[in-house]
């Protein structure tokens, strides 16, 4: 499989730039680089995004994740190494990636949850982050982007 054309994130002037900002204010509400990588993890194995999957699990490696939560981020609810918050923000992101199906989109329970867990910023920021992660993995699938093809 070759690409088809350069991600068009890179391919129109100003799109990498804002969609860079995008991703530097969600990191600005507080929420852990670790979870916002497992979130984007997740997003990207439901979406089967293998792009996305090199580099986040990389990149969440660098910002602490144990190799037990890289591995069982799939089977997140089954294990024991995730905390309260990153299990919300897991099942967060499994909703609204899956929303074929789901009229909801999330339900008022997770929803509460995920605001008791998270101030006003960081839920509005979790929620633009999986938002942003199903971009990218949408962009990379249309365009064929090859995993690994970004690293030196």
């Amino acid at each position: 499989m070759t690409a088809r054309m350069t991600n068009p994130a890179m391919a129109l002037p100003g799109a990498m730039d804002a969609l860079m900002k995008l991703g530097a204010v969600v990191a600005d509400t507080g929420l852990s680089p670790e979870l916002l990588e497992l979130v984007n993890m997740r997003a990207s194995q439901l979406n089967g995004c293998s792009t996305c999957l090199d580099g986040h699990w990389r990149t969440a490696r660098k910002h602490g994740a144990s190799d037990d939560k890289l591995f069982a981020v799939g089977a997140w609810r089954h294990t024991p190494y995730f905390s309260d918050a990153e299990r919300i923000a897991l099942a967060m992101t499994e909703e609204l990636t899956a929303l074929a199906g789901a009229p909801e989109a999330v339900s008022d329970a997770l929803w509460e949850a995920a605001a008791d867990e998270f101030d006003a910023a960081q839920l509005a920021g979790l929620v633009l982050a999986i938002g942003q992660i199903n971009l990218w993995n949408r962009l990379n699938h249309a365009t064929r982007q090859q995993a690994g093809a970004w690293r030196p």
